[in-house]
């Protein structure tokens, strides 16, 4: 197949959703597929059309985190849209490239799939800095509606949660695909890290040998609730000096945060180690002992199915957005309060061949999430969007002689 996969994230802007696409993409260029990635420029006010592959149109900064939006019809990149001959579009936003995506499927009679990532009703509060939360709720709810209910030939939701939210709430009537993203978990396996690298990065960032090491990676939004991870901290750190909270991400929250553990003196115990290239991200999961979120935002939450790869337990809070991926006891514990954390961190502290347990069965449950599943399980729902169209016969070397083949054979018939 020819995909063009419609986003307004996407590397080197570094987030779970273009993680995501990334790993998509090259899932299923391993399976022969050609992909073609159209977003935003994140870096000009400017169209970048020099790469083959890559479709980068102008986008202006709206002032939430880093992102960009687009027009809902960039001209100058219509004819090399045109002339990828898509067999099918892949959007992943709603608005600036998700409307283009629209237009595109609609213009080139193109099958859309759309992929629904992420729950906006949690963001309405932080956007709006506490104002207009219904009017907001409602005007989130009815876009929503309209862009996946009206527009896409299918529709994907990576969770139980989300599918859900679609039916229970929004009353959509059609089919829901729930398919979990997945990652590229070899990249998180710890045989696949140097231990003098591992042992180098714990003396730049203060840690000794002896620490237990609580990780969390992700933006630092409110509604993440990394807030939660610090006040619980405190005890903890009273209670054991070896307990250590290490914070990967940046984001508005990050100048609280260090004003609250200085306040708190959490300086020696809680780590900020700021923003991490995505490449390199998996080298810090080789310094947890656990990984930890109290976010309940998440449509899937990436990260803990990051830290299973990386034989890291979880300890995540009791949302359904983690169903896929706790499995409580064995890989991980859930929890509601500060007490029920505390309660779990401690135990398993206390309880070093319990850890060692949960370390396998973490690597173990990861695997259900590799890439190669999602690309998979993505491509069964671009078939059915596809349905009885045939897929361009002149597309590739391989179906131009078999065409050239068959051309011979009537010839000599």
């Amino acid at each position: 197949m020819r995909i063009g996969i419609f986003t307004d994230t996407y590397p080197p802007f570094i987030n779970g959703v273009s993680t995501s696409i990334l790993v998509l993409q090259r899932a299923l260029e391993k399976k022969g597929h050609t992909v073609f990635i159209i977003t935003v420029n994140n870096e000009k006010l400017s169209y970048n059309l020099t790469d083959s592959k890559i479709i980068r149109v102008p986008g202006i900064p709206v002032g939430i985190y880093d992102y960009r939006l687009t027009g809902i019809y960039p001209i100058r990149a219509i004819q090399k849209i045109k002339n990828l001959n898509l067999d099918v579009i892949h959007s992943q936003t709603e608005f600036g490239v998700g409307t283009f995506a629209r237009i595109i499927a609609k213009q080139f009679d193109i099958p859309l799939v759309h992929t629904y990532h992420t729950m906006y009703e949690d963001y309405v509060t932080t956007v709006t800095k506490g104002y207009f939360k219904w009017p907001g709720n409602k005007i989130v709810e009815e876009l929503t509606k309209f862009y996946c209910d009206k527009t896409a030939s299918e529709l994907i939701v990576p969770t139980k949660k989300t599918y859900d939210l679609f039916k229970d709430k929004y009353k959509v009537d059609r089919k829901v695909h729930i398919v979990p993203s997945g990652i590229e978990i070899e990249k998180y396996f710890v045989e696949n890290y140097k231990a003098e690298d591992v042992i180098k990065l714990k003396k730049e960032l203060g840690l000794n040998k002896n620490d237990f090491v609580i990780l969390f990676v992700g933006r630092l939004g409110p509604e993440k609730n990394v807030d939660f991870l610090i006040d619980a901290h405190s005890a903890l750190a009273k209670q054991n000096k070896n307990c250590k909270l290490l914070i990967i991400g940046d984001g508005p929250m990050i100048d609280k945060f260090k004003k609250k553990i200085k306040r708190n003196k959490l300086t020696n115990s809680v780590i900020l180690g700021g923003k991490v290239p995505y490449e390199k991200v998996g080298l810090y999961y080789q310094l947890a002992s656990v990984f930890a979120t109290a976010s309940n935002t998440e449509t899937q939450g990436l990260t803990v199915v990051e830290a299973l790869a990386a034989s890291v337990p979880i300890i995540v809070y009791d949302d359904d957005s983690y169903k896929t991926a706790i499995e409580k006891g064995q890989n991980g514990f859930v929890f509601k309060t500060k007490r029920e954390y505390r309660k779990h961190i401690k135990y398993l502290m206390d309880n070093p061949d319990v850890l060692l347990k949960m370390k396998v069965n973490a690597r173990n449950s990861s695997l259900k999430h590799s890439s190669s599943h999602f690309a998979d399980e993505i491509l069964k729902v671009y078939k059915i969007a596809i349905g009885d169209r045939k897929i361009n016969e002149n597309k590739s070397f391989l179906s131009r002689l078999i065409k050239v083949v068959k051309d011979t054979w009537k010839l000599k018939k």
